[in-house]
């Protein structure tokens, strides 16, 4: 019989987790079934994916009654109810993350949205999240942004794992792992352990083709095309492997720190030309993360091919980069209207969820 292809992946060092949930996954088991024959190791949510779970089904309204009844806003409902799942999913993984001493088995919870740009209300979210799920194998979601730097640190200086997402950009990538190692660094001076810690950074993808193709065929460069967010991923592996190879990490590595591996995130594809599972094949590699939506993860299953890839073709990666410069398209430029449009795309069905919740709540009292 021929193996799982997703399956297969993890033969690469590669852990595959989820960018789904819902309860019907939940109460069908189908999430158990994917962590079985799949292999999947660990799942991550969004305020996009609870806006679809609770608008387009009926699978919360009892719950949404109940809180209502504790609850004055619908944004204290919406935690109710997402941090109900996410505990449920926690437990559901368990054993994975029990079987991988804590490598794999996680489960991811975002603060607000809105808190993009706020350090103090990003740490404070944080921190009541991580004490309402209360499972250490649960990561508490916070953006990447200039803002997100210093709630990274503190969070993990506290004991918080934390999943650093909305990442576009190279250069603040590298920020990210300092800000992790800072964390570490300032929980040692407090004499308390850094073992049990644990945080993923979420390298965002095919938005980055979607912004870049249109400006690569305006200027003659076609053959760059779905090329860029490939590049920046294969360059964010290469500043990781100098950071686990750094003196400033191998001296926490030291006293029990976890590496602070990769995730790629956003690697469905978005143009059609593309191969369904063009960004999951091209970036299989050891020590990293895919967190993939339900439809690629089954488009894989049928028809994608695993093999050790992310770092084939490093040269072409840096060849990409540099005629990207050449040519006067500045990635930054690029990657900082990314990071401001992703705050927007997670706003809007946040905003778009707690209408939904209100709206429910306003029939089931009247």
């Amino acid at each position: 019989m021929e193996k799982n292809r997703v399956k297969h992946i993890h033969d690469f060092g590669q852990s595959i987790w989820l960018d789904l949930l819902d309860r019907e996954i939940m109460d069908s088991g189908k999430l158990k079934k994917l962590i079985e024959e799949d292999g999947v190791s660990g799942l991550t949510s969004n305020p996009a994916i609870f806006e679809k779970a609770i608008s387009n089904s009926s699978d919360y309204d009892s719950d949404i009654a109940s809180f209502s009844k504790q609850k004055t806003s619908s944004e204290d409902i919406f935690f109710e109810l997402a941090i109900k799942d996410i505990k449920r999913a926690a437990d559901i993984f368990k054993p994975v993350y029990d079987e991988s001493n804590g490598k794999d088995g996680f489960v991811s919870l975002e603060v607000s949205p809105h808190l993009a740009r706020d350090t103090e209300g990003t740490i404070r979210q944080a921190r009541e999240l991580w004490k309402a799920v209360d499972r250490s194998n649960v990561m508490i979601k916070i953006p990447g942004t200039l803002q997100g730097l210093p709630a990274i640190r503190k969070c993990i200086s506290e004991g918080i794992n934390v999943n650093i997402t909305l990442l576009f950009s190279i250069a603040r990538y590298g920020d990210v792992t300092l800000a992790y190692m800072q964390g570490l660094e300032d929980r040692l001076r407090e004499n308390l352990p850094i073992d049990k810690i644990s945080s993923v950074a979420s390298f965002f993808l095919s938005r980055i083709d979607v912004m870049t193709d249109p400006i690569l065929v305006e200027k003659g460069l076609e053959n760059l095309k779905g090329e860029v967010a490939i590049a920046s991923a294969r360059k964010a592996y290469e500043i990781y492997k100098e950071v686990i190879s750094s003196e400033q990490f191998r001296n926490l590595e030291a006293k029990g720190a976890k590496r602070q591996r990769v995730l790629w995130a956003s690697t469905s594809t978005k143009d059609p030309s593309y191969k369904d599972v063009k960004y999951v094949e091209a970036l299989i590699g050891k020590e990293t993360i895919d967190t993939i939506p339900m439809e690629t993860l089954e488009a894989f299953r049928d028809h994608g091919q695993a093999a050790n890839n992310l770092e084939n073709e490093m040269d072409k990666a840096n060849q990409v980069l540099k005629q990207l410069s050449q040519n006067g398209i500045n990635i930054d430029t690029i990657t900082k209207k990314l990071e401001e449009e992703g705050i927007e795309k997670f706003n809007k069905p946040y905003d778009t969820l707690l209408a939904g919740i209100e709206k429910k709540r306003t029939k089931i009292e009247s």
